[in-house]
């Protein structure tokens, strides 16, 4: 089976952003094809009509791990609920499900199918900070966790990436992806 995994930076990160090229080459090193897709629009335009252009852009299935970073990892709930395969990761880094703070999150949907999501997923992970400047905290993990089940992994490194704080590397994402 061909392992393949898509990286998806959050709001407005491009994929040369933080940690995403090393992981990108730490998994091209080991056999996977991976994909780490510039999505300017991400949180930017209505999920409803976002969500169709990923779905066509990219092949899911059961050797496909996927890895969302904030706003990445909101878009990784629609994808989980839309998919028509069963993918073998899913790994949502400061994501959430509701609104971490006062911004708009086109981003979200308005109601979730949490079977389906589940469904669609093999092995779940949840890894948020105590402490996120945007919101993206543990709450927002646990929730998550306590509807989809899964693991939930808590650190206190903020946010993971961001303009500020570049997070070059991300050795726990990399060793949690088979």
């Amino acid at each position: 089976m061909t392992r393949n995994a898509i990286i998806f930076h959050g709001t407005g990160g491009d994929p040369q952003n933080c940690w995403y090229p090393w992981l990108g080459a730490r998994l091209e090193a080991r056999g996977y094809a991976v994909e780490i897709p510039h999505y300017p629009g991400l949180n930017h335009e209505p999920i409803d009509t976002f969500l169709p252009a990923v779905l066509a852009n990219h092949a899911f299935d059961e050797g496909t791990a996927l890895v969302g970073h904030s706003g990445g990892a909101a878009l990784l709930l629609a994808i989980l609920e839309h998919i028509d395969a069963r993918v073998s990761q899913a790994i949502l880094v400061a994501g959430y499900a509701t609104r971490p703070n006062t911004a708009e999150e086109p981003v979200l949907q308005d109601v979730y199918d949490w079977e389906k999501i589940k469904a669609h997923v093999r092995e779940l992970y949840f890894i948020n900070s105590v402490h996120d400047p945007y919101g993206c905290d543990a709450a927002q993990g646990r929730s998550m966790f306590e509807r989809l089940g899964g693991t939930q992994i808590v650190r206190n490194e903020g946010h993971f990436g961001d303009i500020d704080d570049p997070y070059p590397s991300f050795e726990l994402v990399d060793r949690l992806l088979d």
